[in-house]
């Protein structure tokens, strides 16, 4: 497991230990020219603080938008 996905992994327990809902995605599977590999992961906390990166930014942008609507 590479650094930046052992960081998201730690950062996801620090937070459901502190009481926040925590939601991981992973990429699976990917095609053509995509920004991250698969195996790339990103925890997004319910205030919507992140760590990690699945996308150049827009996908994150719309998970955290969800996250933070509850939904």
């Amino acid at each position: 497991m590479d650094s930046v996905n052992l960081e998201v992994l730690r950062a996801s327990q620090r937070w459901l230990e502190a009481g926040h809902r925590v939601l991981l995605v992973t990429v699976v599977k990917t095609w053509g020219s995509s920004p991250r590999p698969e195996g790339s992961m990103l925890a997004v906390r319910d205030d919507g603080a992140v760590a990690g990166s699945v996308s150049g930014g827009c996908i994150e942008d719309d998970l955290i938008e969800r996250v933070r609507q509850g939904g």
